[in-house]
């Protein structure tokens, strides 16, 4: 066990945290969980600690790691448990930890990103969120670390993955002409425009291939999580928004695809489960098992592909009018979407209202240059704000 790496996982009660325990299980002679992290989940932090043995466990919200402090000493676990934001950031940089998972979603997985690259970690980047709130400032991080940031989506990992040898994102990689983004196409796919208001949360959430959190859930039913897809893919492959393209790819076995200056068009496949992207970050340069089951290519018969429609899911443009803006506008974006998507959630919004209250906050705030930190956070507050404020209370509110 020695030789084995340490790992911190930012999210670790998630989907994703959950199958990155999932691949490490299957290596113990290669990592050491040195570090879980999360909000509120308590009672699955403490069953993971139970299993891997981490030095430290944080909980953001101090009465839960309270109880989960109670629970590991009543069953003698040695395992340190801290709480609060920068309790993260502390666990990320300690010098027990070689590579993160940050996997906590949305805006709160931020500031333990940041940390992690400055300390000079490997970075697995789930969180979409951290890049495209930040723009260029975290990848400038990643430079002046010297470090690495991976990512895990499995449309950017697929990307990464057709890169040519030797590729880190961050860099323009010669001989590209352009990505291709392939994207599911959401559960409302072949629904009707006209039902879309009236859908509810539940059915947005019901994934016809991923299983995903709520959140992520919605943001795939309204081509939301493809836009901010669009934006991180211009900052990992330093591209313009015009080099990355979007498919819809209903079998989700194609994951995303590269077109080089030649005409050869390179693609990853696999089976729609996180646990690949997961494990060939963990093993980069090198690869390992990762738990899943190989295609089976005649079983699936045909893959297929097609125009994402716009019109109904206007989600999808608002996100490229953000990455060709620049600046403040994808934090704008974002944090307007996850206020939007959370009403949706709460039932205080409608489905369409998602895209209504995004673009009337990206009208109203205009974008501006991104010098520090700061500035990203304040766009962020003042987008919440605008957001809850053009959201009506009333079950249905359109904005």
């Amino acid at each position: 066990m020695s030789g084995a790496q340490g790992i911190a996982i930012l999210g670790s009660t998630g989907s994703i945290g959950r199958s990155t325990l999932a691949v490490v299980a299957l290596h113990p002679e290669r990592f050491k969980v040195a570090m879980l992290g999360a909000y509120h989940s308590w009672e699955t932090l403490v069953e993971q600690a139970k299993i891997f043995k981490p030095d430290t466990v944080v909980l953001v919200d101090p009465k839960a790691a309270l109880e989960a402090r109670n629970a590991l000493r009543a069953c003698g676990s040695a395992t340190r448990v801290e709480s609060g934001a920068a309790a993260l950031a502390e666990a990320v940089s300690a010098s027990n930890v070689r590579m993160v998972m940050a996997a906590i979603v949305g805006a709160a997985g931020l500031q333990p990103t940041l940390a992690a690259v400055r300390a000079g970690k490997r970075v697995l980047l789930a969180n979409k969120e951290a890049l495209v709130m930040t723009g260029r400032l975290l990848m400038d991080e990643v430079r002046r670390a010297h470090t690495e940031v991976i990512p895990i989506d499995s449309e950017h990992n697929a990307i990464f993955q057709c890169m040519p040898p030797g590729y880190l994102p961050g860099d323009a990689a010669r001989g590209v002409s352009r990505v291709i983004l392939t994207a599911s196409g959401g559960p409302f796919r072949r629904t009707d425009a006209a039902k879309l208001p009236h859908v509810t949360p539940d059915e947005a959430c019901a994934h016809p291939k991923w299983k995903m959190g709520r959140k992520i859930s919605v943001d795939s039913a309204t081509l939301m999580n493809k836009g901010l897809e669009v934006i991180e893919a211009t900052l990992l492959f330093d591209l313009p928004e015009s080099q990355v393209e979007v498919v819809v790819h209903p079998q989700s076995v194609v994951h995303s695809l590269v077109e080089y200056a030649d005409g050869s068009m390179l693609a990853q496949l696999g089976a729609p489960d996180m646990r690949t992207p997961i494990a060939q970050a963990l093993a980069w340069p090198e690869r390992f098992a990762s738990g899943v089951a190989p295609l089976d290519l005649i079983a699936i018969g045909q893959l297929g592909f097609e125009p994402p429609d716009h019109v109904k899911f206007p989600c999808l443009g608002l996100a490229r009018t953000a990455a060709r803006e620049g600046g403040t506008a994808p934090a704008v974006l974002n944090a307007a979407n996850e206020v939007a998507v959370q009403a949706f959630l709460d039932r205080r919004l409608n489905f369409v209202g998602i895209s209504t209250v995004i673009d009337k906050v990206l009208q109203r705030l205009a974008s501006s240059p991104v010098r520090a930190l700061d500035d990203v956070l304040d766009a962020d507050a003042a987008s919440r704000r605008l957001a809850e404020d053009l959201i009506q209370p009333a079950h249905g509110a359109t904005a």
